[in-house]
C-alpha cells in the first residue's frame, strides 16, 4: 500500500480559481522529469535511517547496548518461555481456538479440513480451495494476511478521517476524496503531508522523486521483517515474540500483552477487523470506479434516499 495513500497528503489550501486551460504535452512530461540535485536530496535522506543504525551499531554506544542486551538475554527468554506457557493455557481454555471454536458456516454440518485445527488466530475452518495443506504455507499465508490486514485497516483510516474532516468543515481541503490525492499531484499541486501546511518532504517533488522516496524508505521495514525479530539485536533491543506480535517497547509500548488471555482475544479482534478492512477496501475500489465519490459521500447519498441510491441503481445508470 502506497505511503501516499496511508499518510494521505493533502494539496496546499487555496483560493479556488477560474480553470486553467489544459496544460501542454512538454508542461504535463515535466511534472514526472526530476533534477539530479532532487534526486541527489531524496537519496541522501532516505540513506538517513539506514546510516544510523550502521553507525549506532559500530559505535562504542552500540557494543554497550548490546552487551547489555546479551547479559540479560537469558532472563528475556526465560521470561517469555513463561509468558507463552501461559498464552497456551489461554488458547486451550478460549472459545476461539481449538475444535470447539465457531466455524465458518456456525451450525451447519461441514466437513471441515483436518490441517485447520484452530492453533491461528481467526481460524474458522475456512479454505474451500485447499490452498493451507501445508504447514508451512499455512503460516506463511496467515503472516501475510497479517501484514496486509494491518496495512488495510492504517489506510481505511486514512481514506476516511480527511473526508469526514472536510464534510464537516473541520478542514477544507482542496482534495480530500482518497483516490483523488494522486491525481491531484499529477496535475503538480503541492503536497501537504499530514495536513501541516508547508510540511511537503516529497510532497512538493515530482511523481518520480515521490515513487523513489517511498520504494527506498520502505527497502529499510521489509528487509528487516525479511531478517525477522533478531534485526534490531545490533542496537540492543531484544524482542521476546515472534514475526507478528514481536512485543516489547517498540512494538508493545502500551503492554497491552501483559494479559495473556486477553491478549489471545485481542489476536482474532484484529485479524477479524482487518479482514473487514480489506474488503472494505474492495467496497472503496468498486465505489471509486462506479460513482466518482469517496466513501463516506456515497454512505450519506444511500441514507438520504436508500431506494434509489445503492447499488443495483449505480449499476442500472452504467
Amino acid at each position: 500500500m502506497s505511503l501516499l495513500l496511508l499518510l494521505h497528503p493533502r494539496p496546499s489550501l487555496h483560493l479556488r480559481l477560474p480553470s486553467a486551460p489544459p496544460p501542454t504535452t512538454t508542461n504535463s512530461f515535466s511534472r514526472f522529469k526530476a533534477s539530479w540535485q532532487e534526486l541527489a536530496g531524496v537519496l541522501v535522506f532516505s540513506a538517513i535511517p539506514f546510516t544510523a543504525v550502521k553507525a549506532i551499531a559500530n559505535s562504542p554506544l552500540g557494543e554497550t547496548l548490546q552487551r547489555r542486551m546479551e547479559e540479560k538475554k537469558e532472563l528475556y527468554k526465560n521470561n517469555y518461555s513463561k509468558y507463552k506457557a501461559l498464552s497456551d493455557k489461554a488458547r486451550t481454555e478460549s472459545i476461539w481456538y481449538g475444535e470447539d471454536r465457531p466455524r465458518w458456516l456456525g451450525p451447519i454440518s461441514y466437513d471441515y479440513p483436518a490441517y485447520l485445527n484452530g492453533e491461528l488466530p481467526g481460524d474458522y475452518g475456512f479454505d474451500i480451495a485447499g490452498l493451507s495443506q501445508d504447514p508451512v504455507a499455512l503460516q506463511n499465508y496467515f503472516n501475510f494476511e497479517v501484514l496486509h490486514a494491518r496495512w488495510a485497516m492504517l489506510a481505511a483510516l486514512g481514506a476516511l478521517i480527511p473526508e469526514i474532516l472536510d464534510l464537516v468543515g473541520a478542514f477544507h481541503f482542496i482534495e480530500p476524496v482518497w483516490w483523488r490525492v494522486g491525481y491531484s499531484k499529477l496535475k503538480g499541486d503541492t503536497l501537504d503531508y499530514l495536513g501541516i501546511p508547508g510540511l511537503h518532504l516529497a510532497g512538493s517533488q515530482g511523481v518520480v522523486i515521490i515513487g523513489i522516496c517511498q520504494v527506498l524508505l520502505m527497502v529499510g521495514p521489509e528487509y528487516a521483517r525479511y531478517c525477522g525479530i533478531e534485526a534490531l539485536e545490533p542496537l540492543g533491543i531484544y524482542l521476546p515474540g515472534d514475526i507478528n506480535y514481536p512485543g516489547g517497547i517498540l512494538f508493545d509500548p502500551l503492554n497491552v500483552s501483559k494479559d495473556p488471555v486477553a491478549f489471545e482475544e485481542l489476536k482474532v479482534k484484529e485479524i477479524k477487523n482487518g479482514r473487514l478492512a480489506m474488503v472494505a477496501w474492495l467496497g472503496f475500489y468498486t465505489q471509486a470506479a462506479l460513482t466518482g465519490k469517496g466513501p463516506i459521500q456515497n454512505l450519506l447519498d444511500h441514507i438520504a434516499d436508500p431506494f434509489h441510491t445503492n447499488l443495483l441503481s449505480t449499476i442500472k445508470c452504467l
